[in-house]
């Protein structure tokens, strides 16, 4: 299958990498209904060890069966499903090839209350090899105490991962004692946090989607002095992107807390119009009945089909 222009205007920003790597790139940008458009959708599923089963799958209790969510990634033409690893384990032979998988290399948990969390290493680029997964996922905190621990760890996988020719996606959500709760979702640390992450090696981010709150009283300054402008989630989204190379890494953001439909595909689409490459959305997707679902990640789809 040829590329498209824009799969090839992506490979063209990780010429770094080595064959492996940037087939399984293509492995991404060519799956499901957005393939080829340089656009994706991916559908993550790590809540039931992040936030607890009962939180994350009681309100579809289809839900709590990991088949559920490899079979909605494929019905709803998702460009990937990514999963910790005992829910890979579960599904990746019984659907191999039918949908490319990210494996979630580390996790938290909300048993514990900690001032500075620091997620735990749960599996390995080993287990995404042995499982078909195209890529290795992974979490930091940026404002948590522990973030150098957790900068360290990714480089040692990012290292591994790039090369045995595996995709890095790196969900960057700043949190921890350095940051009000307010300043986690703030425009200035969301696009300081993507930047850590292309920094550190990322091909895919994850970030959440920037309120207009800045939470750093040097960057308010910078903001101010130089007009950025930040007033709409458009212009915060398209603040972010440039954040990362001007650009030039794949940015995608999170679908966060469940919400009613026309609030989700509202927020969609002032994220594609600021320049996103795609939504990761899970517990909007699968907290809601199949049906209802299916029918939410086919309109999201379509407004990143129609970005420009």
């Amino acid at each position: 299958m040829a590329l498209t222009a824009p799969v090839e205007q992506i490979l063209s920003w990780y010429s770094s990498d080595n064959p492996g790597t940037l087939t399984n790139l293509v492995r991404l940008l060519g799956h499901g209904a957005l393939a080829g458009t340089g656009k994706m959708v991916i559908l993550p599923v790590d809540q039931g060890f992040e936030h607890g089963p009962v939180r994350s799958f009681a309100p579809n209790p289809e839900a709590y069966d990991p088949d559920y969510h490899v079979r909605l990634a494929i019905d709803a033409g998702c460009n990937a499903y990514a999963a910790p690893l005992g829910s890979l384990e579960a599904v990746a032979a019984r659907f191999a090839g039918q949908v490319p998988l990210i494996l979630k290399l580390n996790n938290s948990d909300t048993l514990a209350r900690v001032e500075q969390p620091h997620p735990a290493v749960t599996a390995s680029v080993e287990d995404a090899l042995r499982l078909g997964c195209v890529g290795i996922g992974y979490t930091i905190y940026p404002g948590s105490g522990a973030r150098n621990r957790m900068y360290e760890d990714l480089r040692e996988l990012t290292l591994e991962a790039k090369r045995r020719g595996l995709v890095v996606v790196v969900w960057s959500y700043p949190r921890g004692a350095g940051l009000s709760k307010q300043g986690e979702t703030a425009v200035d640390v969301c696009a300081y946090a993507a930047t850590i992450a292309a920094q550190l090696g990322a091909h895919i981010i994850k970030v959440k989607p920037p309120t207009a709150h800045v939470e750093q009283e040097e960057a308010k300054r910078t903001y101010e002095k130089y007009n950025i402008p930040i007033q709409t989630l458009a212009d915060r989204a398209r603040h972010v992107v440039q954040a990362t190379f001007n650009g030039k890494r794949v940015v995608i953001f999170s679908g966060g807390e469940a919400k009613a439909t026309d609030a989700v595909l509202a927020e969609v689409r002032e994220l594609a119009a600021g320049g996103s490459f795609g939504s990761i959305m899970g517990r909007n997707a699968f907290q809601r009945p199949r049906a209802e679902a299916l029918e939410l990640l086919s309109e999201v789809i379509q407004i990143y089909r129609s970005a420009r």
